[in-house]
């Protein structure tokens, strides 16, 4: 069981990585290029990632009176950029892939400056320890590589088999949902004991956080005119933060387990989260449901 536990962040870098490849399989380099036609929806979700989500978080945390270990942890989850489900959440109910794949890539690299400058805010604003966050230049470059290149192999696979990657699309989804809810299994028990004993505290404003940030992301491009591929993207890409770098900077770089419980938590509710929004934005819009049906 220890070896297992040991190897767990490998065979969770690897499993991303293949979902990442079968994602690349659905995707074109004219989808990217129609990027170029949506400026609007990148400025606004990179706006909406680096100033509004902060702002979001510190308002929950002064409303519900998080203490500040949790306060500053639940910083360091708003800091994060986009995790690597959120392309596959997108990909699953009908948001343009492209986009978040190019917001997860572009809001990754910002990262290397805005989470420090967060970080030290919140930590500033909370505790006053003197502790400072460098910045994760490492880290944000190994995010990008398990994004990236796995989905231009993908690409590359169907340019030169476009056979194999129609064939090969229905069996990934599937296996893509077999990952996603593992990876929810194996979150709830490797952090079972900080999760029931911190829940009452913290849980409320995580998941307030979490339910937040999917809403904003996806109501405010609807409201700016975007379409609703581009704004389900944006909404998975607001909505679902990289949890796991956020727990890497509380541990690794601050040396305090108990700042990564809110995203220890939160890796556990945005799956069950992110699917109930989902399964709402396609009831109310009416479209999309039978790319879920398809893949369960």
């Amino acid at each position: 069981m220890t070896d297992f536990i040991t190897l767990l962040p490998t065979l969770l870098i690897a499993a991303l990585a293949l979902i990442m490849f079968g994602l690349g399989l659905s995707l074109t380099v004219g989808d990217f290029r129609r990027l170029l036609g949506h400026p609007k929806a990148v400025v606004l979700a990179l706006a909406l990632q680096a100033l509004a989500l902060p702002a979001l978080c510190y308002g929950l945390i002064v409303l519900l009176d998080v203490p500040p270990v949790f306060a500053i942890g639940l910083m360091l989850l708003a800091a994060s950029p986009g995790g690597v489900s959120a392309n596959l959440f997108s990909h699953l109910f009908g948001g343009n892939v492209a986009m978040n794949i190019s917001l997860t890539a572009i809001n990754t690299l910002l990262s290397i400056v805005t989470l420090p400058l967060i970080a030290n805010f919140a930590i500033a604003s909370f505790s006053q320890s003197g502790q400072v966050v460098p910045m994760q230049t490492a880290k944000v470059m190994e995010v990008i590589g398990i994004v990236l290149v796995p989905v231009a192999i993908g690409m590359a696979v169907k340019r030169v088999a476009p056979g194999f990657a129609a064939r090969t699309d229905k069996p990934m989804k599937i296996f893509s949902m077999t990952v996603l809810a593992a990876l929810a299994l194996i979150a709830f028990a490797k952090e079972w004991d900080a999760l029931t004993g911190s829940f009452a505290t913290v849980g409320l404003a995580v998941v307030l956080f979490n339910a937040a940030s999917l809403g904003l992301g996806y109501y405010v491009p609807r409201i700016a005119g975007l379409d609703k591929p581009n704004a389900v993207a944006i909404g998975y890409e607001i909505g679902i933060h990289n949890s796991t770098l956020a727990i890497f900077v509380a541990v690794s770089v601050l040396g305090d387990f108990q700042l990564m419980v809110p995203a220890a938590i939160y890796s556990i509710s945005m799956y069950v989260l992110a699917t109930a929004f989902g399964v709402l934005v396609l009831r109310r819009h009416g479209a999309g449901v039978k790319v879920v049906v398809a893949s369960s």
